[in-house]
């Protein structure tokens, strides 16, 4: 089926080194980084290397000032080979845009190349033990000492939270407003807790981040003081379209993994995807996924067209991810016992699913979302 999206001979001929990459690079050590709890810095570098981290990026500023069409590949080809562990499009595409679009010059010349490059790996700090959705509960507190802000608080929950030498966190002023400030490796004051275990998303650190009396110079001030809140909710849409495209992504893997299974294993002399129940099911998901997957891409080209799309971005992450859940349990019920196995991909897909539908947003806040614009 064609797609919505116009994809490019050029972005074609990217996409088959991105596969070629996450073929090669990610997928035969995958199994390994899940053991040791996230993956080698030297991952991120060979990523920059082949141009795979922030496209989009102005030239000036080390990217290839490519359009968001390459950054989607980057999404489909990491979801595609099933990773999990190498965070790539939370740096590129949710928190490398906070430095594009609110960083000033000087900003941009100081932490950009690094990002494109990968020796700079990047964090965004806002879930606290007591705040999550709600940004307004936040107690990470920044006091103001003239030239530089003094900062206290613990964050969790922070994905690329052992590897990140740059972290956008996420503090809260006297006054109570909301300041995004650049936290960076070696400061005093700033420690990297525990690399939190998870069911799923084994090779991907995430961790909790303390900082005691971290002496922040206003140098690394992200935008003006006091707009942090709204700099968060202006890129909230785009996060939950980056899930919604890795979702389906995912969902088409599941679907191939599991189609290859059914058609060659045997039961009471028959392959079990002849039987008319599975057979049904199947066909179900198929049409289902490709439903979904219209209406993301359509939602995708719209957001590239500069609309502001928060309702439709809130409904592409809650179904694509709700989805993904689905489908996933579903084609592990196919692989009998064997889907309990972690020796088989299906087993570690049906784990690494469940986040899908709680970070950057559960799906019962997609739904308040998408119900308040209904007058409700």
């Amino acid at each position: 089926m064609e797609r919505v999206l116009q994809f490019t001979e050029e972005h074609e001929a990217f996409r088959d080194m991105a596969r070629k990459f996450f073929e090669t690079e990610v997928t035969p050590h995958h199994h390994e980084w899940e053991k040791v709890g996230m993956v080698p810095k030297e991952l991120w570098k060979k990523a920059g290397a082949s141009g795979l981290l922030c496209p989009d990026v102005p030239e000036e500023y080390g990217g290839s000032g490519a359009d968001f069409l390459y950054n989607v590949v980057v999404i489909e080809e990491s979801s595609r080979s099933g990773n999990s562990g190498f965070f790539v499009s939370l740096h590129n595409d949710v928190i490398a845009p906070y430095i594009s679009a609110y960083a000033n010059e000087e900003q941009k010349k100081r932490w950009l190349p690094g990002c494109c490059s990968g020796d700079s790996i990047l964090a965004v700090a806002m879930t606290e033990p007591g705040a999550g959705s709600d940004l307004k509960s936040l107690r990470t507190s920044a006091v103001d000492k003239g030239d530089h802000y003094v900062v206290n608080g613990q964050k969790t929950f922070i994905s690329n939270g052992q590897l990140a030498n740059l972290v956008i966190t996420a503090v809260k002023h006297e006054n109570g407003t909301i300041s995004l400030v650049m936290i960076e490796e070696g400061m005093k004051g700033f420690e990297r807790g525990r690399n939190l275990e998870k069911i799923g998303l084994k090779a991907q650190d995430t961790s909790e981040l303390y900082f005691n009396d971290v002496v922040v110079p206003k140098e690394n001030v992200i935008g003006k003081d006091g707009q942090g809140f709204r700099y968060l909710m202006m890129k909230l849409a785009q996060e939950r379209l980056v899930l919604a495209i890795a979702a389906v992504e995912a969902t088409a893997l599941v679907q191939r993994m599991t189609l290859k299974y059914i058609k060659e294993r045997m039961a009471f002399g028959k392959k079990i995807g002849s039987f008319q129940h599975i057979k049904f099911q199947m066909a179900e998901m198929a049409t289902e996924l490709e439903m979904c997957r219209t209406f993301v891409d359509k939602v995708v080209s719209e957001h590239i067209a500069g609309k502001k799309l928060t309702v439709e971005a809130s409904m592409a992450k809650y179904y694509s991810t709700e989805m993904q859940k689905r489908h996933t349990d579903l084609c592990l019920q196919f692989f009998g016992g064997y889907g309990y196995m972690m020796e088989y991909p299906i087993a570690r897909a049906y784990l690494d699913a469940r986040i899908q539908t709680i970070y950057a947003g559960t799906t019962e806040i997609m739904k308040e979302i998408i119900g308040g614009s209904l007058g409700l």
